[in-house]
C-alpha cells in the first residue's frame, strides 16, 4: 500500500475527474449519514461495478480533522462530512492512490452545494490534490466519465431507498421493546442480505419484487419477540437532513433517546426526496418557472406517493408496526404553519414534520439544528411558538450541535423536555 504524498498540486480551477478507467480499481468512500438507506445503496451499487464503502468512522478526531480543514464559520455537517472523509484518507487503511470521495450536490442556495469545492481546496492543502471528488447531483452541476447512474439504476435506487426508509421506520418500533437484545439489528442484517441478493447486475428488478420484499421486511420483523407491556415515550427527531439522521452528527441521539426508555421516531428520507421534487412543482405555481419541468417532476411526485401508499396499505395490513402518515397529507398540514415558498434547507418540510409526528401522537420532538444553518433556525427553531399556538400540546425543545458544544449539555437540555413528556 502506498502512502507518500503526490508533490504536485492541482491547480484550483482545475480537478481530477473520475474516469471509467478508475471504475474497475478504485474504491469510492462515501460519507455516512443513514447507516441502513445509505449502505443499502453502496451494497446495490456493486452490482453495477462500484465499489463503494460507507465509512463508520467517529470520535471526537472527526471533528478535528474537519476543524483543522475547513474555516470554523463553515456549517457543522461540512466540518464532519470533510473530517470524516480526510480521517479515512490519512487512516493508512486504503491506497491513497486508488481511492475517489464522493459528495452530494443539490445546486440550491444551502452551503451544501460548496461542500465539494471546500474538500477538493482541504485534499490540495494537504498534498492529495490527485484524488478524484465525484459530485452526485441531478441539476448538470459537473459530470464524471467514470460514474453515471442510468435510468435503471436510479428506479433501482429510488426501490432500494423506499425499502430502507420501511427497514428503519420498522426497526424503530422494534428495538425499544426487543426480548433478545441485538435481535432488531439482526433482523435488518436479514433484511438487507434479502435486498441485496434480488438487486444483481444489470437486471432491473420489477415493482412486483419490490412489493415483494417490503412484505419480507415486515414479516421478518414481525416475528421478533417484543415486549410491548413496557411505557415507553414517543420522542421524533426532526432537523438538517445530516445531524438528523447521522450518528455523527447527533452524538448518538437515539441511543441516548433509547437508554432515556424513550422510542426514537423519524420521518424517512423519502419524504426530503418528496419534499425536494415537489419544489419544482411550487417554483412553477409561485415564480412561473418552466411549465413542462413542473409537469414531469409532478408526475415523478405523484409515482413515489403511489408507492409509499402501498408501503402505508401493507403495514396497515400487517398489523404489528403503525404505519407513516401519506407525504401528501404532511405537506398540507403544513399550510397553516409556513408558506410553501420557504424552501431554503429543510426549509418548510421541516414544520410540516413536526407537525406529522403531533398529529400522529408524538408530541415530544427534538429539533436537531448544526452550527451555520441558518434556514434550520429560521424554519425549524423559529417555527415552534407558531406551532405551540396551534397544537398546544406539543412538547419541542431545539438542540445545537457544534464542534464546541458540550453533549452532557445536549443530554441535559433533553432530559428537561422528557421530565414533562406525555
Amino acid at each position: 500500500m502506498q502512502n507518500s504524498k503526490t508533490p504536485e498540486a492541482t491547480p484550483a480551477y482545475s480537478y481530477p475527474q473520475f474516469t471509467e478507467e478508475m471504475r474497475k480499481t478504485y474504491k469510492i468512500l462515501v460519507p455516512n449519514m443513514l447507516p441502513v438507506q445509505l449502505g443499502l445503496i453502496c451494497r446495490l451499487m456493486k452490482n453495477y461495478g462500484y465499489d463503494m464503502e460507507l465509512l463508520h468512522t467517529e470520535g471526537p478526531n472527526i471533528a478535528e480533522q474537519g476543524l483543522r480543514n475547513v474555516h470554523n464559520d463553515t456549517c457543522y455537517p461540512a466540518l464532519l462530512v470533510i473530517g470524516q472523509l480526510m480521517d479515512a484518507i490519512e487512516s493508512g487503511k486504503y491506497d491513497i492512490h486508488k481511492i475517489a470521495l464522493i459528495l452530494p450536490q443539490t445546486g440550491g442556495g444551502c452551503r451544501a452545494s460548496n461542500y465539494i469545492h471546500l474538500l477538493r481546496k482541504a485534499l490540495e492543502k494537504n498534498g492529495y490534490g490527485f484524488i478524484p471528488v465525484i459530485s452526485l447531483n441531478f441539476s448538470g452541476l459537473e459530470s464524471n466519465p467514470g460514474f453515471k447512474l442510468t435510468k435503471t439504476m436510479l428506479v433501482q435506487v429510488a426501490y432500494a431507498l423506499l425499502i430502507g426508509d420501511l427497514i428503519m421506520m420498522v426497526a424503530n418500533q422494534c428495538r425499544p421493546y426487543e426480548v433478545v437484545p441485538g435481535s432488531t439489528d439482526k433482523a435488518i442484517d436479514i433484511c438487507m442480505d434479502a435486498v441485496t441478493g434480488r438487486f444483481t447486475g444489470e437486471r432491473m428488478v420489477r415493482y412486483g419484487e419490490v412489493k415483494h420484499l417490503f412484505r419480507f421486511v415486515l414479516t421478518v420483523f414481525g416475528k421478533l419477540k417484543l415486549d410491548k407491556t413496557q411505557k415507553k415515550k414517543l420522542v421524533g427527531i426532526v432537523g438538517e437532513i445530516y445531524v438528523k439522521f447521522s450518528p455523527l452528527g447527533n452524538n448518538r441521539l437515539e441511543e441516548f433517546l433509547l437508554s432515556e426508555g424513550c422510542e426514537p421516531v423519524l420521518p424517512g428520507l423519502m419524504d426530503f426526496c418528496l419534499y425536494c421534487i415537489y419544489n419544482s412543482v411550487i417554483d412553477h405555481e409561485l415564480y412561473s418557472r418552466n411549465g413542462k419541468t413542473a409537469a414531469v417532476y409532478k408526475m415523478v411526485y405523484q409515482f413515489v406517493l403511489g408507492k409509499q401508499a402501498d408501503i402505508i396499505k401493507m403495514m396497515k395490513k400487517d398489523g404489528h408496526f403503525r404505519p407513516p402518515m401519506p407525504f401528501d397529507e404532511v405537506r398540507k398540514k403544513s399550510h397553516a404553519i409556513i408558506g410553501q415558498g420557504v424552501k431554503m434547507g429543510e426549509g418548510w418540510l421541516l414544520p410540516a414534520e413536526m407537525v406529522e409526528l403531533i398529529s400522529e401522537g408524538v408530541t415530544n420532538i427534538v429539533c436537531t439544528q448544526p452550527f451555520g444553518c441558518l434556514p434550520n433556525h429560521i424554519a425549524g427553531k423559529g417555527m415552534i411558538r407558531k406551532i405551540r399556538e396551534v397544537y398546544p400540546q406539543a412538547n419541542i425543545v431545539a438542540v445545537d450541535y457544534d464542534p464546541g458544544a458540550s453533549k452532557i449539555n445536549q443530554e441535559n437540555r433533553i432530559k428537561l423536555m422528557l421530565s414533562s413528556a406525555e
